[in-house]
């Protein structure tokens, strides 16, 4: 199976992952997995605690994969290398945690995923570049070809969409004041012409159902379907 859930910025929100709050990981295996929706924040500092919760996660009978978002420590995250996994290029974190590479059209118990990290920080005036702020939060033209090209592979089909941030037309519905940027509007041209079951993105804090199709995900953790 493959459950889906929102940010855990590190420590603060990881709770949700806890057999009291996600009781069916009872019944998971390392077969399994677990999506977080960007701004793991587990990639950050490499301190006792960042790694206590890394061995909590690594510990646990699913395996986690995650995508970027936008507080994430790029610096640290780029340093490591690629592998090859899913049909794809991850970054291994810790045993059975997984970075899922932006752009790509990954094969994951038999389900096409396209997945799409990276979001722009609407308080970055406030954060200090490299400490709490990294320019690559944003995806860059290669990252957004390599989508395409990915996704032109595959036909413009998959079965589901993991991003950070929703595309545009979402996002007016989600947050109708935040700033259009170049990220969700390719991402609203993903939407137009990918055929797809449902998408899945963080970011907002909010727990909501848009349509029939996109899932706004911070506290649930729930099965893709």
């Amino acid at each position: 199976m493959i459950f889906v859930t929102g940010d855990t910025h590190a420590n603060l929100d990881i709770g949700k992952l806890s057999t009291r709050r996600f009781p069916e990981q009872k019944e998971l295996t390392k077969e399994d997995f677990l999506i977080v929706c960007g701004d793991f924040g587990l990639v950050w500092d490499g301190s006792a605690r960042e790694i206590y919760w890394q061995d909590w996660l690594s510990d646990k009978n699913f395996t986690t994969l995650w995508i970027d978002g936008n507080h994430e420590n790029f610096d640290i995250l780029y340093e490591l290398p690629l592998t090859e996994k899913f049909d794809g290029k991850v970054r291994e974190i810790a045993p059975d945690i997984y970075h899922l590479d932006r752009g790509q059209v990954l094969t994951i118990d038999d389900q096409k995923i396209f997945v799409m990290g990276g979001a722009r920080s609407h308080d970055r005036e406030y954060r200090i570049e490299h400490i709490s702020w990294w320019e690559q939060e944003m995806p860059t033209s290669a990252e957004m070809e390599r989508a395409i090209e990915a996704l032109d592979k595959c036909g413009w089909e998959v079965d589901y969409v993991i991003t950070h941030c929703a595309p545009k037309s979402v996002q007016k519905m989600v947050c109708s004041w935040y700033e259009n940027d170049p990220l969700v509007s390719f991402l609203e041209r993903v939407r137009t012409d990918l055929k797809f079951k449902r998408w899945y993105f963080g970011h907002y804090h909010i727990d909501r159902t848009f349509g029939e199709q996109f899932e706004a995900l911070y506290n649930r953790v729930i099965p893709m379907e």
